[in-house]
């Protein structure tokens, strides 16, 4: 017999998984940092007269969105919070180091196979200046929009409608995180300014389909972890400012 319970958030409780699913949008968020900053993928579609290309990151990114939902829907929107902020300082641990691995002296034989020219050309983006900047930004107003989105929305449904809270949340999330990221990026120079509506369209088409694609999944993982947890999370709506951990 299923065990699953509605609680509120203020409960105390164990959990087994969310270790992992903290653990997994964590690698998710940094792996798309750096895809971001290596190559930027053209697949020949246009809408209009704007092409269709896109920062590789975009491939990694609209899953840490697919995480974030299943984080607020499962575990409520504290324990999400806390996951955002843990990816946060996962980032910028990770452009710390760049910057250091970057200033450090190159030994000979790799600067005259490789060279620090290649390194700054695919790497360098995320160790200093706009790419951090606009990354730290874009992730942190997003993921927080989402996922009070999501807290709100699971209240005025009464846990009904998945698919509308998920998607819907990332109509907005996707949306602020895609048109920051890409402005501040190239405002800053890391993209070029040509490309600013041809990245920012094409990020936000394609993270939301990849949301919408995934909603199965989404709902599935949702069900398994709320039946193996033993709790229905709802979201306490007086307590959705991100400045806690």
């Amino acid at each position: 017999m299923e065990s699953k319970i509605k609680i509120d958030e203020n409960q105390v409780l164990q959990f087994k998984y969310l270790d992992l699913v903290t653990v997994a949008f964590t690698v998710i968020l940094i792996l798309s940092n750096f895809a971001s900053s290596a190559k930027i993928i053209d697949w020949g579609i246009s809408i209009g007269n704007i092409p269709l290309a896109f920062d590789a990151g975009t491939v990694f990114f609209p899953f840490a969105y697919i995480f974030g939902d299943v984080l607020t829907e499962v575990y409520g929107y504290s324990r999400n919070r806390r996951v955002i902020w843990i990816g946060f300082g996962a980032l910028l641990f990770a452009f710390v180091m760049f910057w250091l691995i970057r200033v450090l002296p190159g030994e000979t034989l790799w600067q005259e196979s490789v060279g620090q020219e290649a390194f700054e050309a695919v790497l360098g983006g995320i160790s200093f200046g706009g790419i951090v900047l606009a990354s730290v930004l874009g992730y942190l107003i997003g993921s927080f929009a989402n996922s009070v989105i999501m807290a709100v929305m699971k209240r005025l449904t009464n846990g009904k409608h998945l698919w509308m809270r998920t998607i819907g949340s990332t109509i907005v999330g996707e949306f602020l995180d895609s048109a920051i990221f890409i402005a501040i990026a190239s405002l800053t120079g890391v993209f070029p300014w040509e490309l600013f509506w041809t990245l920012t369209l094409t990020n936000y088409i394609f993270k939301v389909a990849i949301e919408a694609l995934f909603t199965p999944v989404t709902y599935w993982v949702t069900k398994r972890l709320k039946k193996v947890e033993g709790v229905d999370m709802y979201s306490d709506l007086k307590d959705l400012t991100p400045l806690s951990f």
